[in-house]
């Protein structure tokens, strides 16, 4: 990832710095509280069991960009920082809509982290700071690869392990037909998003 794009004042770093806090303070509380949950797995496990969920996986991707942000001073390049944004909000959209529930303790806090603190301070910080220079409407298609490359993934490994992150990806919920017309609806979604997205950072490109 190109980092010398553009550099940044300090409000932005700061800003920067709190999002990638956030994102990591989220990540370890749901990894803590599912050891606490599940006492008799080990780190690893538990490790590669949350890998399995798109919201971490994009939560780890915000960690690590803003991180980066914030060491080099600069911004990375104009679509790669509105595909993550695009792609958190999309993760805080599908949740609220489809797959809210209620938690206690240390979990509630991580879910509130990852799909409501996580997702308006990576959207505040793009539309306040990020470089919107040449974005355009194939950028909204190159953005699908993700949550592409993502379904591939879950749908593997769920084929080995019996075990699907969201109902609308499991073909033992929903058939495989069902996991096609989720996966397009989805797919159709994001691209509108993605054309959102590419219309705002033009109408406030800075």
């Amino acid at each position: 990832m190109d980092f010398r794009s553009r550099s940044l004042s300090s409000a932005a770093r700061n800003l920067a710095a709190l999002t990638a806090l956030a994102a990591a303070g989220a990540l370890v509380l749901e990894v803590l509280s599912s050891a606490l949950s599940q006492p008799g797995d080990d780190l690893p496990h538990i490790l590669w069991s949350h890998a399995r969920y798109f919201t971490i996986l994009t939560n780890v991707m915000v960690c690590l960009t803003f991180a980066g942000i914030v060491l080099a001073k600069r911004a990375p390049p104009p679509a790669w920082m509105a595909g993550l944004t695009l792609w958190i909000t999309v993760t805080a959209l599908v949740y609220h809509l489809l797959l809210s529930q209620t938690l206690t303790s240390m979990a509630q806090w991580a879910d509130i982290g990852l799909h409501s603190v996580t997702p308006v301070l990576v959207v505040g910080w793009w539309l306040i700071f990020a470089p919107k220079y040449g974005l355009r409407p194939g950028h909204a298609l190159l953005w699908l690869l993700w949550p592409l490359i993502y379904i591939g993934y879950a749908l593997l490994r769920g084929h080995f392990d019996g075990r699907y992150p969201y109902f609308f990806i499991d073909p033992m919920q929903v058939g495989w037909d069902g996991v096609t017309i989720w996966s397009a609806i989805m797919g159709l979604g994001m691209f509108v998003g993605g054309l959102v997205f590419v219309g705002l950072g033009r109408a406030i490109r800075r």
